[in-house]
Parts: structure tokens; sequence; C-alpha cells
């Protein structure tokens, strides 16, 4: 009996465990079709500047900024909350077998998300630490924390490169350079012969360009990373539920044993009872037997 009752203590908790499990899932399954509307909007505007940027540099090109000699700043976007296997242990991986890590370079990082923190292998004076986002609602107070935390570095450095690190899947990690802006844009043969019509002077308009590439960017990448966490949990938690719903079964088989052997003993100890109260009875009725044969005699 005690035995059982243990089990069934346990077999308790566990399915209060599955429950809570199962509600986290469906939590961020929800969260996975909500950001999807918000990832397609935000990628057409993303698009939509890149084509602008690659009609406007057929004819501006001695506007791209350059490279050289600029200081290097890395943007890895992790976990704020767990649950989602090595979500964060991938991207921190990623950042130290980068080629600027290899040349044995200290590029100063902002981590974004609390499971992030506590991997990276960097001086502390060399990181800047964000909270990252919970929910697709967080993600604007986020973007401008992080803004505020770029322009801070560029007053302090100057010219910075701008690496991003994140996942754009399950199983893709990325890593993409934001700035200087539009470095990574595959040369375009525009179909126009005459440059664009520029109200501001070239120099002016890229700047302001980048500005919103820069600010669009980064929301698409969080949207996307968002996504990918949300996704990566999904999986997890699903896995989880499946482990936990066959050790129920499980505690539900050695439950039923238990009972079963418990009425088993409970029948045998009946089945004594009553043999040894038809003993005592048939003792006693030959008792009376002899007793009355004495008496009439």
């Amino acid at each position: 009996m005690t035995r059982r009752r243990d089990i069934q203590k346990h077999r308790y908790s566990l399915a209060e465990i599955r429950e809570i499990m199962n509600s986290m899932k469906s939590l961020a399954y929800m969260e996975t079709r909500k950001l999807s509307r918000f990832l397609k909007a935000q990628q057409a505007v993303v698009t939509s500047i890149e084509d602008v940027a690659s009609d406007f540099l057929a004819f501006y090109p001695e506007t791209l900024p350059d490279s050289a000699g600029t200081h290097s700043l890395f943007l890895l976007i992790g976990s704020e909350r767990g649950f989602c296997g090595n979500f964060s242990h991938q991207i921190a991986g990623v950042f130290e077998d980068s080629p600027q890590k290899q040349r044995g370079e200290q590029p100063h990082v902002i981590a974004v998300g609390h499971k992030l923190h506590t991997l990276l292998h960097t001086e502390a004076n060399d990181t800047t630490t964000i909270a990252g986002p919970g929910v697709v609602e967080d993600i604007p107070a986020l973007l401008d924390n992080m803004l505020d935390v770029l322009l801070a570095l560029q007053e302090q450095h100057g010219v910075v490169s701008l690496h991003v690190i994140y996942h754009r899947s399950n199983d893709e990690i990325v890593t993409k350079t934001l700035l200087p802006p539009f470095g990574n844009l595959p040369s375009k043969q525009t179909d126009h012969q005459d440059p664009p019509l520029l109200n501001l002077q070239p120099e002016d308009f890229m700047i302001e360009l980048a500005d919103q590439h820069l600010f669009a960017a980064l929301h698409e990448i969080l949207y996307t990373s968002l996504m990918a966490e949300n996704q990566q949990r999904v999986m997890h938690l699903e896995s989880a539920v499946g482990h936990l719903d066959e050790e129920l079964s499980e505690l539900d088989r050695q439950i039923n044993i238990l009972r079963q052997e418990e009425i088993t003993e409970e029948i045998e100890v009946l089945l004594l009872s009553t043999s040894s109260l038809d003993d005592k009875q048939g003792t006693t009725s030959q008792e009376s037997s002899q007793t009355d044969s004495s008496g009439h005699g």
C-alpha cells in the first residue's frame, strides 16, 4: 500500500509538470504564429531598402563607406528564457570560431539574452549585456535599447564594423555584417540610364538610407531569432512532453500491478479468515455434539 501511494504521489507531480510543459509548448507555438506575420512584413521592408540601395550604388559607388581600420563589434542574439535546447550555446560557439577571435582579437560584444551572458569567454569590460525578448511585444523596447548601446559605442570607438550572429532557423546560424552598410549586397546592373533624382547630396542620402536599413535589418533579425527560438522551444518541449507521457504510462502500469497484488493479498487474507472461521465453527459444533452425547448418557 505504501509503495503504491508513493508512486501515485510521484505520478501526480509528473502529471503537473507535464501540464505546465504542454502549456509552455502551446504558448511558444502561438508566438510563432504571431511572429510569422511580423516577419513577412519586415522582410519586405528590408528587401525594399536593399533594392533602393542597389540602384543608388550603381550610380554612386563612392558613397559606400570604407571598412578599413574599423573597430569590430559583435551583436550576439541568444535566448532570454530556457527550454530551447542549446540555442545560446550554438551562438557562443560560432562567435568563438569567428575569424576575429581566431586571430586573437578581443572585439566588443553586445550579448542579447540572459542565457547567453554566462556562456561568453570574454572580459567583462568588453561585453555589454542586454535582456532579450520573451515575446514579440518586447522587441521595440529592446531595439531602442540596442541602438542606444550602438550609438554610445560609435561615439567611443569612432567608425565600427557591426557583425550580427543569430539563428535564422532551427539548424541555421547566420553571421551578417550590418556596418559598414550594404557591404554584402550583390552587384546589380541597373536598367536605368539616368541616376536617381535626389533631394539630398548623395553622401547625405547614403547616411539616411544606411540608418533606415540598420533599423529595419535589426528588426528583421530580432523577429527571425525569436521565431527560431520558439520553434526550437516547441520541438524541445514536445519531446519532453512525449517522454513524460511514456513515464506516466509506465507508472500507471506499476500502480495497476501493485493494486492487483494488493487485491490478491486481500482475497488471500479473506479466504484464510473464512477457512479459520469454518474450522472454528466445526470445532465448536463437534464439542457441542460431544456435550450433548454426555448429557444423554
